[in-house]
């Protein structure tokens, strides 16, 4: 279970710049942020033609399944994965145990200039929702949904 964050206008400019930033770097097509409970936090680049909602559940999905492996083999995670298309390539990548960074790229780029910046970028994203915890902590917020019930949900959609 990942803990519930608030997120904060500052942080999620913030965010969304490094999201932007590595895009151009990286020569990538696409960049994603999103939770590990697949939540799609932060995008840039061409996403129009994605289903960003669909990839985001897909992408947690198959994070949550490596984790087995991983504690199948002994190991804690496996915080990288890369697939790779006929015509894109996925690096997708842990980020502070936290949230996972993917980004898509294709021929105008190469695996290793992706992994280089993804690096570099990832340690901004640690620092970044460090940050964010302690704030959400310190100011004693929690999620607005945290108090809703089940049974409030039902309530509201009986008849």
């Amino acid at each position: 279970m990942v803990s519930q964050m608030v997120m904060y206008d500052e942080e999620s400019r913030r965010i969304t710049s490094v999201c932007e930033r590595l895009g151009r770097e990286a020569n990538a097509r696409a960049v994603f942020v999103i939770d590990k409970n697949g939540q799609l936090i932060a995008s840039s680049g061409d996403t129009e033609h994605l289903d960003s909602t669909s990839l985001a559940s897909l992408v947690a999905g198959e994070i949550a399944a490596t984790g087995g492996l991983a504690k199948l083999m002994g190991e804690k995670e496996f915080s990288t994965l890369f697939h790779e298309g006929a015509k894109d390539h996925l690096h997708i990548s842990v980020v502070a145990s936290r949230v996972i960074l993917v980004v898509i790229f294709d021929s105008r780029s190469s695996l290793g200039l992706v992994r280089l910046r993804v690096k570099k970028c990832s340690e901004e994203l640690t620092q970044i929702f460090e940050q964010l915890m302690k704030r959400s902590e310190a100011s004693g917020q929690q999620s607005p949904f945290a108090e809703i019930t089940d049974e409030d949900i039902d309530k509201l959609f009986s008849v």
